[in-house]
């Protein structure tokens, strides 16, 4: 398969390798995060961190949207689907993540709320269509890749006359969540690691581009390598990292040139534009209360807002005191360093939101055996 099958190349794949061993300095520590989950699977799938030098570290950032959304979100999620003629649809991933009290979305259903698992907003806008007597919330979740079509589904059941279709807005921003592990006082308090580069995500760099990094680049003087998710994606996104960091070079470079150009996609920002607004703050477990890290969907539009329609209460609720995945979304430790990690808390039975999604860290070490490899 074009831009698949040649970038899973086990020959060129030891030849990165080998230019990585070559490219490293005897003494110095390059530490560079992989802000997307879909790059923390990739390096665990393909071995890649076993073909790094020791002096190497891949450090697991946030860019989970499923692990940092926090539990008093989650808490609202279930708050809507309890209540009388709804039916929340909700991303099949974010059915077992545990609320408060251990609760999830996924017992709920069991206890006889009416929840819907769905594969795209054109499913719930369609069971809005199916169901004109039920109200239907659409629970959306995810970074700047999934909020257009969250956008569009507003506008078809507006094109549509439908009065019972709303969305619970969860839609959190990339380049807020690096500025806050990068100079966040709450993030320092909580703790921090050392960072001399970044790999950039690249389903929201398709979306936004590659221009909101460059303030990184010069404010922080950290490079940004956007890559794609294939293993030698990722390998050359490495060694382009190190080449800059040898070179006291701070910029962005674009590995994924086949899907991203440095202004991204004018017609998705456009429609997300018109349709939402920053909010001021918004939680994310693990980060704490982010400043205008979020989006919510403009007033001019709230009749689709579930948040206005239902009165949503803010909830406050705190993870297990014995999980890490704050910390693991901070990146000051890996999941083996938990307690929890493959014992009370797995893939059948999460305890946090790191062992849930597809690309929460922790369940990257449980499929791909880390955990085994770590003790």
């Amino acid at each position: 398969m074009k831009f698949v099958d040649e970038f899973r190349d086990g020959d060129l794949a030891r030849g990165l390798a080998d230019a990585i061993g070559r490219e490293v300095r005897e003494g110095t520590r390059y530490h560079f995060m992989e802000f997307c989950g879909g790059h923390t699977h990739a390096i665990f799938r393909y071995g890649i961190q076993d073909l790094l030098p020791k002096n190497v570290r891949m450090i697991h950032g946030p860019g989970c949207p499923v692990c940092v959304l926090p539990m008093g979100r989650i808490d609202g999620a279930l708050h809507l689907a309890k209540q009388p003629g709804v039916i929340l649809a909700s991303y099949g991933d974010m059915l077992r993540v545990p609320g408060s009290g251990r609760d999830s979305l996924l017992k709920a259903k069991a206890q006889g709320a009416d929840i819907r698992m769905i594969y795209s907003p054109a499913d719930a806008v369609g069971l809005a269509e199916a169901n004109p007597t039920k109200q239907i919330v659409f629970f959306a979740i995810g970074f700047e890749t999934t909020t257009p079509p969250t956008a569009l589904a507003i506008r078809q059941a507006h094109k549509k006359g439908l009065c019972n279709f709303t969305v619970y807005c969860n839609h959190v921003l990339t380049p807020a969540a690096i500025s806050s592990i990068l100079e966040s006082p709450e993030v320092r308090d909580l703790g921090t690691v050392p960072l001399d580069g970044f790999i950039g995500p690249a389903h929201v760099s398709t979306i936004i581009g590659s221009q909101p990094y460059e303030f990184f680049a010069e404010e922080y003087r950290r490079p940004v390598v956007i890559a794609g998710f294939e293993p030698l994606d990722v390998l050359q996104a490495i060694l382009m990292l190190i080449r800059q960091v040898n070179e006291g070079r701070f910029e962005v470079e674009n590995e994924f040139s086949r899907a991203v150009t440095r202004d991204g996609n004018a017609k998705a920002k456009a429609l997300v534009a018109d349709m939402f607004e920053l909010r001021r703050s918004f939680e994310w477990r693990g980060l704490g209360q982010v400043p205008y890290s979020a989006l919510r969907i403009k007033e001019a539009w709230s009749a689709y807002d579930a948040e206005v329609r239902f009165q949503v209460p803010d909830f406050k609720s705190e993870d297990h005191k014995a999980c890490a995945c704050g910390a693991i979304l901070r990146g000051l430790k890996t999941p083996a360093d938990c307690a929890l990690f493959g014992t009370a808390c797995t893939p059948e039975h999460p305890i946090g939101s790191c062992m849930v999604s597809a690309e929460g860290a922790c369940a990257a070490y449980y499929t791909y055996g880390r955990q085994r490899r770590a003790s």
